[in-house]
């Protein structure tokens, strides 16, 4: 089946960013949505390590290593790039200041709740500053698949994992499909042309609520 690859669900969440929005996103796959900026928008990013408007990566081989996102992966400076201590950048993200939060996940539930971190084996020992950013920021947004490696549901009615943060995900973009949530319940905004409701509501651990009419998704080819 045909299915949105990861750069491409980062190109269609970037599209929604607003000119000028301070922007924070996650470790990994959200770190693309940078590069997808719609022609005339300019995002300022943060950092939780403490930089507000920094540039692309560097090419490779030109990287100063004293100069890195909360991933440990080189940035550039621009023009009007801020620098401060670890505890002010939490100050902003605590403080309400970010516009968009863009995290992964493992499950959404269609109350918004998010789990997208884990204590098994390959997890990552801690939920990190995600727990606050998805309480922070005025608008929480997941890039993810639809469903896990062996096919199961990631947009759930309720999350088995341990939780980041309860109520705070409004939107979903997925390999197959833009999802928001709204009054507890998983509402349909757009699907991919080639698949039928009926199938992405069985690849769906929760009802997909329809609300208006289904937009296609459509994204470049990346």
């Amino acid at each position: 089946m045909t299915k949105l690859t990861s750069t491409q669900i980062a190109w269609r969440a970037a599209q929604d960013i607003a000119d000028g929005a301070y922007v924070n996103l996650g470790i990994g796959f959200p770190e693309m949505v940078a590069k997808f900026q719609p022609p005339g928008r300019q995002a300022v990013f943060h950092t939780e390590n403490g930089i507000l408007g920094f540039g692309e990566a560097p090419a490779i081989g030109e990287e100063d290593w004293d100069l890195i996102n909360a991933g440990k992966k080189a940035v550039t400076i621009k023009p009007g790039t801020a620098f401060f201590h670890h505890a002010d950048s939490f100050a902003m993200v605590r403080g309400g200041h970010l516009d968009v939060a863009i995290l992964g996940a493992y499950e959404v539930a269609e109350t918004g709740d998010l789990a997208n971190w884990s204590t098994g084996p390959k997890g990552v020992p801690a939920v990190g500053g995600a727990m606050d950013l998805v309480h922070g920021a005025k608008r929480v947004a997941v890039i993810t698949e639809h469903v896990t490696k062996d096919g199961k549901p990631k947009l759930v009615k309720k999350c088995a994992l341990p939780l980041t943060g309860v109520g705070c995900v409004t939107r979903v973009y997925t390999s197959l499909a833009v999802v928001d949530i709204r009054d507890g319940h998983f509402v349909l905004r757009e699907k991919l042309p080639s698949l039928s409701l009926d199938d992405l509501r069985a690849m769906t651990g929760a009802e997909l609520h329809l609300d208006g009419e289904i937009g296609d998704l459509i994204v470049p080819e990346l």
